[in-house]
């Protein structure tokens, strides 16, 4: 039996990354669930205090439907539902997504107690509804086991439905050349990502400055951002924001700066550039990684979380920071924060310096970069072991 109608939960960008018409003639259906709801009269009630009255972290990561919904089979994400229709999950950092638990993987020494209400969550996982568990990454993987040492008599059956599943990413060119640009002048580095200062934009324009001033080094960078407010590993304020903003706007000659632009320009541009950026505090993936590497850019990344799985040194380069033992970056402190930027800092200098001293390295490692996209995320492999999954669910 394969799955005739799949219920999905949003539309965000995660869920059309991992699950949205992944596997082909299935019918996806959009859902409706009892959180959702409490989560939209959260954020109005919110909006009306104009302060958090009601947090709506939590109510993003359960589902209820009271088994309304017509569905064959439920797909979440970053999602565990309670109801008796047959469910899978695909998650990025941890399960149960709750507020304390992923605040538990934080700091030099984390840990995880257990509560009333993280116990139904693992009770909910160890369920017969729950059918299958996807961690995006080895690192989401050892995260949950983790937690699983804490509850031993649900271990062992929940650690049967966990696999690993990378996401998909189409090529976007089958090698160097086909990108059109040469080694010789300019070299163009793009950063892309919201969350500017958390993924650490800041430390880039900073470092690219001194580079061009003191090395006069020819550099290009793109920066694809809305410098909004994300205070989760960085605690920037509204004064870094706008020094930000009037240090591109200054050195516009080289900064081309775009609050917003449509994915499929942002691609083209990607194809355009030499290299990639994501020397970030705190990501649980990495999608823009990907994207580069699709493109054809080897990437210039820091070595938290996700980012070892699918970056390294042979295909772009990696700026270690300090970490924690399940690898996340160590940002509690104002000197953890001082001494990460410091390190992405020193890192990118260095980087770049080696860059301009060869460059026939890009060549190498774009090389390298689609070679790993062919290997390791195939669209075909990818729908091919979710229909599995889907096939096993509901059989």
């Amino acid at each position: 039996m394969i799955v005739g109608v799949l219920g999905y939960r949003y539309d965000h960008y995660s869920y059309v990354r991992n699950v949205i018409g992944k596997v082909p003639g299935i019918e996806y259906c959009k859902v409706k669930d009892l959180y959702a709801r409490l989560n939209a009269t959260s954020q109005i009630i919110n909006r009306f205090a104009k302060r958090e009255v009601l947090s709506t972290f939590d109510f993003n990561h359960q589902f209820y439907d009271f088994n309304l919904n017509k569905v064959d089979l439920l797909h979440l994400y970053n999602g565990i539902s309670y109801g008796r229709t047959p469910w899978v999950s695909t998650f990025e950092t941890i399960l149960p997504r709750f507020r304390n638990v992923v605040e538990a993987t934080h700091g030099a020494a984390p840990r995880f107690a257990s509560d009333q209400k993280l116990h139904k969550a693992i009770n909910v996982l160890a369920g017969h509804a729950c059918k299958q568990i996807i961690a995006m990454s080895d690192c989401a993987s050892n995260m949950l086991r983790a937690v699983l040492v804490e509850f031993g008599n649900y271990r062992e059956i929940i650690e049967k439905k966990l696999v690993v599943m990378q996401p998909p990413q189409d090529l976007l060119v089958t090698q160097f050349d086909d990108k059109g640009i040469d080694l010789s002048g300019p070299i163009n580095f793009m950063f892309i990502g919201n969350a500017f200062f958390r993924k650490g934009g800041w430390e880039i324009v900073n470092s690219f400055k001194k580079l061009r001033d003191q090395s006069r080094y020819e550099i290009i960078l793109t920066v694809v951002s809305d410098l909004r407010m994300d205070t989760y590993a960085t605690h920037e304020t509204s004064e870094d924001i706008q020094r930000a903003a009037n240090l591109m706007q200054e050195n516009r000659t080289w900064i081309k700066y775009f609050p917003h632009l449509p994915n499929p320009e942002v691609l083209d541009m990607m194809k355009k550039a030499h290299i990639g950026l994501l020397p970030t505090y705190a990501d649980s993936y990495g999608y823009s990684v990907l994207e580069f590497q699709a493109a054809g850019c080897p990437v210039i990344s820091t070595d938290v979380r996700a980012l070892p799985e699918i970056n390294n040194n042979e295909a772009g380069w990696m700026i270690e920071v300090p970490k924690n033992w399940l690898g996340e970056a160590i940002y509690t402190t104002g000197e953890d924060r001082s001494a990460i930027r410091s390190a992405i800092q020193k890192g990118l200098e260095e980087i770049v310096e080696k860059i301009f001293a060869d460059r026939s390295i890009i060549r190498t490692k774009s090389e390298k970069a689609i070679d790993s996209i062919k290997s390791n995320h195939s669209r075909e492999d990818f729908a091919s072991r979710m229909k599995a999954i889907y096939t096993n669910a509901v059989g």
